[in-house]
């Protein structure tokens, strides 16, 4: 288990350029399954996760080629479905969220798609019966293994359906999308999730030959064709790690430039964060973030206390809500931060607390923060992560704290953030792992 140490107290300078968008790319990856032809896809962020779909993908019989650090070529013209029962893909299945996303493309193309109960962060109950009733909506039968926690769905031919999902959830809708295009028919799809990175899945997929329509909207409408053809493809940046800088900015009262964040597709982030007290200027593409020793929560126009809470798109991403109340403990005012969607992402604040944060943890769901204005720095601490988003939560803190800190259990953050050592030691950071 490796650990990271941690001087805090100093300031970091410089410019950092965000990676390819975890959530976006492990989506992206589930399509090269639909066709047999090249699909060339740029921008794919080294992190764990994303290396573990890889290699699933090649254990699958997908020809992987990669050009470049960041630039790969796929090509599933000869895939090995029984691998889909083997022992090995139900251990290695089951270590990573997104394998989910691979029973869609496998349903639609190859008439079954089989999958272990994923794991992932352990970051509350995740259910997956979005997938499941979307893909029984279009005709494929269910089946679950319960002593082996597997699933299977199976159809000679999936038929076009309307179907009212129960949740926005964006892998939900993903897979749903990958199945439906490939259908016999036309798919409505009510309620989809729409943001950037499923309206990016959507557009590569129109390029490859599909024919879907109401893209960016929360009703989709997919026109099935008998087969797709290749494409090219580019991952945005990704939004999570893009407020993770900017939050790293706030606490450090650091002067940082975030390149190339793509700008129209950040929706609610720099807003929030601006809510927050946060400066933060447009230049080009580009989020610059000037020094600053003090930064003020806003209240609601009526005086009461900011609530920021994460809702579907374009609401506030849940993703950053670990990272919204970690600057608020170093922020001028009071901010109730509610965790909407998973119940155990707050349980990280113990740590916090431990460093010298004024939090209260209403419930599992909600955290109320007292701002101490930069006036008491936190205090380095020995602590544990418990996920990726909570994990760089804590080392946002622990940059910000007086003293040297340890992290451990930096795995969970090695699964989001690439070489995030080297690229916090050159804009300044006193960071070294230990292995």
């Amino acid at each position: 288990m490796a650990t990271f140490k941690v001087e805090g107290g100093h300031q970091l300078r410089g410019e950092i350029t965000p990676q390819g968008a975890k959530n976006e790319v492990l989506q992206i990856l589930c399509a090269v399954l639909l066709t047999p032809e090249k699909i060339k896809i740029e921008n794919i962020p080294n992190i764990i996760d994303v290396n573990k779909l890889i290699d699933i993908l090649r254990d699958l019989g997908v020809k992987v080629n990669q050009l470049d650090e960041h630039t790969y070529e796929f090509q599933a013209d000869e895939v090995n479905i029984d691998y889909l029962s083997s022992a090995a893909f139900k251990e290695d299945g089951k270590k990573l969220r997104g394998s989910i996303m691979l029973v869609g493309p496998m349903l639609a193309r190859f008439g079954k798609g089989y999958i272990p109960k994923p794991g992932g962060d352990k970051i509350g109950r995740r259910r997956l019966d979005t997938h499941f009733e979307g893909f029984i909506n279009l005709g494929a039968k269910f089946r679950y293994n319960k002593e082996e926690h597997f699933y299977g769905v199976e159809s000679s031919r999936l038929q076009g359906a309307h179907m009212l999902l129960d949740e926005a959830s964006v892998t939900g809708t993903a897979n749903i999308v990958m199945a439906a295009v490939l259908a016999e028919g036309i798919t409505t799809i009510y309620n989809a999730a729409c943001e950037p990175y499923l309206q990016q899945l959507c557009n590569m997929l129109n390029r490859m030959g599909a024919k879907i329509s109401g893209v960016g909207s929360n009703l989709l409408t997919i026109e099935g064709v008998e087969k797709l053809g290749g494409t090219d493809h580019r991952v945005l940046p990704d939004m999570i790690e893009i407020g993770s800088w900017i939050g790293m900015a706030a606490m450090t009262k650091s002067e940082l430039t975030i390149k190339n964040v793509s700008w129209e597709n950040l929706g609610q982030i720099p807003r929030v964060f601006r809510k927050l007290g946060i400066k933060l200027e447009q230049k080009g593409d580009d989020i610059y973030i000037p020094q600053q020793d003090s930064y003020e929560i806003e209240s609601y126009i009526d005086g009461s206390m900011l609530t920021v809470s994460d809702a579907p798109w374009p609401g506030f991403t849940p993703d950053l809500l670990s990272i919204v109340l970690v600057i608020a403990t170093q922020a001028k005012g009071t901010v109730l931060i509610h965790q909407k969607m998973f119940e155990s992402r707050l349980f990280f604040v113990d740590k916090l607390i431990d460093m010298g944060a004024k939090v209260i943890l209403c419930d599992p769901h909600r955290a109320n923060v007292v701002g101490m204005n930069h006036k008491h720095s936190l205090k380095a601490t020995t602590m544990t992560s418990p996920d990726i988003r909570a994990g760089i939560s804590l080392l946002i803190a622990a940059l910000s704290a007086k003293g040297t800190s340890i992290i451990h259990n930096v795995e969970q953050i090695d699964r989001g953030y690439q070489n995030i050592v080297e690229r916090l030691q050159a804009v300044g950071a006193k960071i070294e792992r230990i292995d």
